[in-house]
């Protein structure tokens, strides 16, 4: 195998790619493919610049429009591309649109398909990613699993024989970039403004953007929740929740909510690593903040991460003002031995497991 095609996406694909496609270009040719999922300079170019990732060499622009508009636009634009470049194989990360869309395209042109961050099960099968990860896991030729969890579930499915256990490299970019900034370094945009703000001295951080929780009603739950903390608390807004988000503000009068643009990977670190404690409903974020050892209250109905409900230090709440405050509440244990995610090595261990399993 001499070429190998990358197909990312998303925030966390990119923020992956920072520790695995420098080691993957010590062995093989690698073709970087964005496919414009996550669109906005914030969400996608900063994460290549200050991770010093590798610019993709095709950006094909597609985003907006449903699940299924999204992903049929992706399939026809990888396949164009995957028949130009005929890799000898393809490398995919996670559960997006673009995940699912790059492995069907290979699968239907006879493509091997590594998918890193395999097995991962949440049990809802209304979840629109646990769709992407079902089917992208069965049309893979080599697995490569973040934590135990991940290998067991992909046994009950009978695909042990071609899954390995890696860890996770979101960790190695944690170990690797976490220390790369404080959070006196960090200035945050106003939303809708080009004014900058000083992050405060106490502060919660929130993230919210899951289609369940993008309604006035949630986002109006979760704000109730945290204007009833004492401190400020910092939002870097979606660009798809703008209008929403300053709207709801405005009509309830909310003081302490702080909403600012999307911020890059060494600032949403930095201020993980200084909060008094996350709430957010995404998967990545959750293990941003189990590496920090931050508690986190995950506004999902389902368990992404069994392995960071531990101690306290993750726990689900429903997008419900009272069960957020209250889950908010509880003391967290932390037990320093704990390392579900691996050791920082996944990166290396995924060039091993790509040399042998393909």
């Amino acid at each position: 195998m001499e070429k190998i095609a990358t197909i990312v996406g998303a925030r966390p694909q990119f923020i992956k790619t920072a520790v695995i496609s420098p080691k993957l270009r010590n062995h093989y040719q690698e073709v970087l493919i964005h496919t414009g999922q996550h669109y906005d300079y914030n969400m996608s170019e900063q994460f290549f610049e200050e991770l010093n990732i590798p610019f993709p060499d095709y950006n094909l622009g597609i985003s907006g429009g449903t699940h299924a508009e999204m992903t049929g636009r992706m399939l026809i634009e990888i396949e164009k591309v995957l028949i130009n470049e005929k890799p000898d194989g393809v490398l995919v990360y996670g559960d997006t649109n673009s995940t699912l869309a790059a492995a069907l395209a290979a699968a239907k042109l006879h493509i091997p398909i590594c998918h890193i961050e395999a097995g991962v099960r949440t049990h809802s099968i209304t979840n629109p990613e646990e769709i992407n990860r079902i089917c992208t896991d069965h049309v893979s030729t080599l697995l490569l699993a973040c934590t135990d969890a991940g290998v067991k579930e992909l046994e009950k499915e009978g695909l042990s024989d071609k899954t390995f256990l890696v860890g996770d490299p979101m960790y190695d970019v944690y170990v690797k970039y976490s220390g790369n900034m404080n959070v006196g370094d960090v200035y945050l945009t106003q939303l809708g403004s080009s004014d900058k703000i000083e992050v405060p001295e106490k502060y919660f951080y929130i993230t919210c953007h899951r289609e369940e929780n993008t309604s006035d009603k949630s986002i109006t739950e979760i704000f109730k929740a945290m204007e009833s903390m004492g401190e400020k608390t910092i939002f870097p807004v979606h660009p798809r929740n703008r209008e929403r988000v300053l709207r709801i503000i405005n009509d309830y009068g909310f003081k302490d909510i702080v909403v600012v643009e999307p911020v890059g990977y060494l600032e949403s670190m930095a201020l993980v690593r200084n909060c008094i404690k996350v709430v957010t409903d995404s998967g990545g974020l959750q293990r941003e903040a189990f590496f920090a050892k931050k508690q986190c209250v995950t506004v999902l109905n389902f368990v992404c991460w069994p392995e960071t409900m531990i101690g306290n230090m993750n726990q689900l709440a429903r997008p419900d003002a009272e069960d957020i405050i209250d889950k908010l509440s509880k003391d967290m244990v932390i037990d320093s031995n704990y390392q579900p995610f691996g050791d920082g090595n996944a990166a290396n261990k995924i060039i091993m497991a790509l040399q042998s399993g393909f």
